[in-house]
């Protein structure tokens, strides 16, 4: 998180440069499975010790952007998980595994292991730090209104400080500090599949409708973005005087992520090009209807304030009586109960694609 000028920064600039050359390297994982997480997804890559601190500061924060995967990868970027003094402290004074300058530390962290002592050397005390800060920070910049992905502004904040974001009303440009904050934040945006592990639904056989089933897993824990995402994957939506608000403010536009039926498209993507809206996927399909009790995985189910011009939710049958779906602003793309999913006195129907 440090900010660097002048000599030490043109160093840093060449080891970005040299980090940008790697970052299609696969990162071990340490021997150790992939771990579960809250939101439906799983973590893999992430030094054993990390991972129950990582899952905990996850857990603790309330915004949607937040991932185990944004703060593993932001956590490799730091200090690739390091904790000795010797190679977890930086020229400008930045310590730890988190790299927090211990004036900042002052402000975060807590005794979150509980050894009586808050340091920011502690694994424990610097991850959910870590946390909590870039809960805050991603929380800013929701609320700023700055256009761009809201990771990308909370990990400038984190690195370069939060004035610096507003400075430039947004991630400052590669002009400044020689990109050093620009290429950390392409650097951890890019690396985070890397920390993704496989989804908690296991999607077996083959064919359009199990591919496109295994694709849309892959989203789970991705945070709803009303007219967001599309066939290329998630994007930041818009608010259309109804839908896309939380709270009050529009979320839409300050969200990356997938609606309903952008999530549906995504997944059948290209070799079953649907349209854009769930009305419109409910017409392309509804010649080949199927009853609740024939449903198979990759079925698409719709829901309805009554008849086919009504249509206002699309998802996907992942089996077993569930489904797979992007419920609504606020929420994370997930696995749910087809009896709870939505009303039930609203499921229209479900057709084959």
């Amino acid at each position: 998180m440090k900010m660097l000028t002048g000599a030490v920064g043109a160093v840093i600039g060449l080891v970005v440069l040299a980090l940008l050359a790697v970052v299609s390297v696969v990162i071990a994982d340490d021997g150790a499975s992939a771990t579960g997480t809250a939101n439906g997804g799983s973590l893999q890559g992430v030094p054993a010790e990390f991972r129950g601190w990582i899952l905990k500061a996850d857990a603790a924060c309330k915004e949607p952007a937040m991932t185990p995967a944004l703060l593993s990868a932001q956590l490799w970027q730091e200090s690739k998980f390091q904790t000795s003094k010797k190679e977890a402290t930086s020229d400008a004074g930045a310590q730890g595994p988190a790299q927090f300058l211990p004036s900042t530390f002052a402000t975060w962290g807590r005794d979150d292991d509980g050894n009586g002592e808050v340091s920011l050397w502690d694994i424990g005390d610097a991850v959910m730090a870590q946390g909590r800060m870039m809960c805050s920070l991603l929380r800013q910049a929701k609320n700023s209104g700055y256009p761009g992905d809201v990771r990308a502004l909370a990990l400038a904040g984190y690195n370069a400080g939060w004035f610096r974001v507003e400075q430039y009303g947004g991630v400052p440009p590669k002009s400044f500090a020689r990109g050093e904050t620009y290429n950390y934040v392409r650097i951890i945006l890019s690396i985070m599949p890397r920390f993704q592990g496989p989804s908690l639904l296991q999607v077996s056989g083959s064919g359009t409708a199990a591919d496109a089933l295994r694709k849309a897993a892959t989203r789970i824990g991705t945070p709803y973005a009303w007219g967001g995402g599309g066939p290329s994957g998630p994007s930041t939506g818009f608010c259309d005087g109804t839908n896309g608000y939380l709270s009050g403010r529009c979320s839409a536009s300050s969200t990356v992520g997938f609606d309903c039926s952008s999530l549906v498209q995504y997944a059948f993507w290209p070799k079953t090009q649907l349209p854009r809206t769930a009305a419109a996927q409910y017409g392309a399909t509804s010649d080949r209807p199927v009853s609740r009790s024939d449903l198979k995985p990759g079925d698409l189910l719709f829901w309805s304030h009554g008849g086919s011009g009504s249509i206002y939710h699309v998802a996907i049958y992942a089996g077993d009586g569930n489904v797979l779906q992007a419920p609504r602003t606020g929420r994370n793309v997930e696995v749910a109960p087809l009896t709870s999913a939505m009303p039930q006195n609203d499921y229209y129907g479900a057709t084959r694609p």
